[in-house]
């Protein structure tokens, strides 16, 4: 960012506003070249909408799941002419996959209810006037005894017993086998119906409502605290990010919050980072010294020199050279300087030392810098989502009676609100992005501040005029003329930031391949890239920048417009090469 020219001025975007939503087709003014964000208002824009409306999940609500289970039980039970009972077991245990069943049942049928548990016949119980109970040994009527399909009896109250014990052991009651200890024969829910209590009942219906969530591979429960409903996703479709209707946004993979553009690896080392003890270790390093008797860490919190360690200990000594105060005074330098250390200073006696601290304080610096802006969006977000909250439930009621408006034509200003919600939650992620960024690539890291840039003042243009400037019109005692004006400017904001937050997330995904490292010789620059990112100048037209034009304030790169075509579909600028655009995969 050299030239002030390749950047947006802060004194040029108040007088962009009043010309950026004037209803141009390019949402833009005629004159100047400063970059503002472009409203991809083409022909395309149908299909971008559509593209942007399709989901790879599915969210499920207690009810959709109990429906799909029995359809599944019902299937397999059809299909095998087998009990539901079974089915139910068989399905459990091939993680309810229904193709799976019927694959393994068919190849091996004695071997597959040899290993689930499901005998081919009902043994019958021996017929005898009373029968012993093989668990408590008494003997019982026979009307008393109970057996599975296995025929081994055991009277009421054991079973009872032991149904419940495995029952409130957990999970581990879906398994639960013949109480003989030489029998493997499976123990259906149409044993637990007829023996289990009725809250026994309740919790192994529970567990067999969690198992076909937990135990599938294309369904999660919703991680968001109280949240009941459950996704199922369509494996290999490549996006994570998913919206539950509770409002919480999650990633699949790693089911973190939602967290584009950055991977679930970087996110697990930030959240390390963020809850280790590292970053106090490399604080106390920064900011402290070792006492030369004890070692407890001590802050220098004076300007003098002579420190007193705390007791026990209490010994005094230099701060700066750490020997014993009593070696010291008006000789050594007083109580604001020490002789020793300047003289040992500079024979390299405490070179390590001081590097080593050097080194932690730059490292806490650096991870600082970007925990808060991380930690600041996080807090944006948060107010965003409670003034949304609002906006629903009170001030858009106040609005359309304010501006005579039905809330059905307000819909735009929840749009907008929760554009700003998602806006800043991918804003967040750069941070943690920017910090694991490799220093080396100068290049890369400039630009990718760039567009931060870039991505931040768009954001807090969309904020405000969502946060203050809609409040004129909610403090107005009758309805404004300009509320019209101030729709359009609105609903062309969001749409705008929308489009731009989009490509951007792109780019940093696929770690913006197309700059080049300071060493390689592929040309970029901040024309080529802002078009990649849905950018142009007021009017509608690419801003020129010469070929000397900088990449983000980083070195001069030639841009060499013979080498590169610019695709009719998104705009972005494509090596003469490519035969098809590297953004959009729209062919030449």
């Amino acid at each position: 960012m050299d030239s002030e020219d390749d950047m947006h001025d802060a004194n040029d975007l108040e007088s962009v506003d009043d010309d950026f939503y004037s209803g141009d087709t390019a949402m833009g003014s005629d004159d100047g070249d400063d970059f503002d964000f472009v409203d991809n208002e083409s022909d395309d824009s149908e299909d971008i909408t559509y593209h942007r409306q399709q989901q790879n999940y599915t969210i499920l609500s207690e009810a959709d799941i109990r429906l799909r289970q029995e359809e599944d039980i019902s299937r397999v039970s059809t299909v095998l002419s087998i009990s539901r009972s079974a089915a139910c077991i068989l399905l459990r245990h091939y993680q309810w996959s229904v193709s799976r069943v019927n694959d393994e049942w068919f190849a091996d049928e004695e071997h597959v209810r040899k290993v689930v548990g499901l005998l081919e016949k009902l043994v019958e119980v021996q017929n005898s006037r009373e029968l012993t109970c093989g668990i408590c040994f008494e003997n019982y009527p026979q009307d008393r005894m109970t057996s599975a399909i296995c025929g081994h009896p055991f009277c009421g109250t054991c079973w009872r017993g032991y149904v419940g014990t495995s029952i409130s052991d957990g999970p581990g009651c879906l398994m639960l086998r013949c109480p003989d200890p030489s029998c493997g024969a499976a123990v259906g829910q149409d044993m637990i119906d007829l023996l289990a209590s009725h809250e026994d009942k309740e919790k192994y219906s529970r567990y067999l409502l969690r198992s076909y969530i937990e135990d599938n591979r294309k369904t999660k429960w919703c991680p968001a605290p109280g949240c009941e409903f459950a996704v199922e996703y369509v494996i290999g479709s490549g996006i994570y990010d998913i919206c539950c209707n509770c409002s919480y946004g999650f990633c699949w993979n790693c089911t973190e919050e939602a967290h584009r553009p950055v991977d679930c690896d970087t996110v697990a080392k930030w959240i390390l980072k963020n809850s280790a003890e590292s970053e106090n270790m490399n604080w106390i390093l920064a900011n402290s010294k070792p006492c030369p008797k004890c070692k407890r860490p001590i802050e220098k919190n004076q300007g003098c020199m002579h420190i007193t360690c705390t007791p026990p200990c209490k010994f005094e000594f230099c701060w700066l050279c750490l020997g014993p105060w009593s070696e010291h005074g008006e000789r050594t330098g007083g109580f604001y300087a020490c002789n020793r250390y300047e003289a040992a200073k500079q024979e390299g006696a405490y070179d390590e030392s001081e590097r080593r601290r050097e080194m932690a304080k730059n490292s806490l610096e650096r991870y600082t810098h970007y925990y808060e802006r991380w930690a600041t969006n996080q807090s944006s977000r948060q107010k965003a989502l409670s003034d949304l909250h609002s906006m629903q439930n009170e001030k858009l009621e106040k609005l359309s009676d304010r501006q005579s408006q039905p809330e059905s034509q307000l819909k735009f200003i929840i749009e907008a609100w929760l554009q700003i919600v998602e806006c800043r939650r991918v804003l967040k992620w750069t941070y943690a992005y920017g910090y694991y960024l490799p220093e080396h690539e100068h290049a890369k890291r400039q630009f990718f501040e760039y567009l931060q840039g870039e991505a931040e003042s768009g954001l807090e243009r969309l904020h405000q005029c969502a946060e203050k400037e809609l409040q004129v019109y909610l403090d107005a005692e009758t309805p404004m003329k300009d509320f019209n004006d101030f729709r359009t400017k609105l609903a062309g904001l969001t749409s705008v930031t929308r489009n731009y937050f989009e490509n951007l997330v792109r780019a940093l995904e696929t770690g913006l391949k197309d700059v080049g490292s300071s060493n390689s010789e592929a040309t970029c620059s901040k024309t080529s890239s802002s078009k990649s990112l849905g950018t142009k100048g007021k009017g509608g037209k690419s801003k020129a920048t010469g070929n000397n034009s900088r990449l983000a304030g980083g070195p001069s790169h030639s841009l060499d417009e013979s080498n590169l075509w610019s695709c009719d579909h998104c705009t972005y600028a494509n090596p003469k090469s490519a035969k098809a655009c590297q953004m959009c995969e729209h062919r030449r």
